[in-house]
This record gives structure tokens, C-alpha cells and sequence, in this order.
């Protein structure tokens, strides 16, 4: 129980992210544990979490969309739009 307690609250603040930070996110822990697997040593493990950020980086942002914003009106709620166009 201790352990699903403790994997909710990490993974709870990844709802406020952007696409593009929770593939990262993601990317990062699943390269990392692949790395470690892999090469059993840090040094597998850093380059698996660096590869797997980037890799999951680009992935979310692929997936955002272009030209598109996002808002909070006053009541709180989020929606997306289209940028200004200085932005």
C-alpha cells in the first residue's frame, strides 16, 4: 500500500505539466531504468534517462500542436487557442 501511495503522489504533479514536459518526464524514467537494466551500471543509466528525455521531449511536443496556446479564464478553466501572433 505504502508503494502505491508513494507512486501516486509521484506521479500526481505531471497533470499540470505540458505534453511536451511529461514526455520528457516520462521518456527520462523509462530510458533511465532501461539504461540500468541494460548496462547494470550509472553510467547505462544516465545515458538511457538523457536519450529517453529527449526522445520523450520531442514526442510531446509533436504531439501539442502547432501555433496553439494554452489559457486559464477566471473561473479557472483551461482551454486552448490560436497564439497572438507576436508570440
Amino acid at each position: 500500500m505504502k508503494k502505491a501511495i508513494f507512486a501516486v503522489l509521484c506521479i500526481a504533479p505531471l497533470a499540470a505539466c505540458t505534453p511536451t514536459e511529461q514526455g520528457a518526464t516520462v521518456g527520462a524514467v523509462s530510458g533511465g531504468a532501461i539504461g540500468a537494466a541494460v548496462s547494470h551500471n550509472a553510467g547505462g543509466a544516465l545515458a538511457g534517462a538523457a536519450i529517453g528525455g529527449a526522445a520523450g521531449a520531442l514526442i510531446g511536443h509533436a504531439s501539442e500542436g502547432g501555433n496553439q496556446c494554452r489559457y486559464r479564464d477566471r473561473y479557472g478553466r483551461t482551454y486552448v487557442a490560436r497564439c497572438p501572433s507576436n508570440y
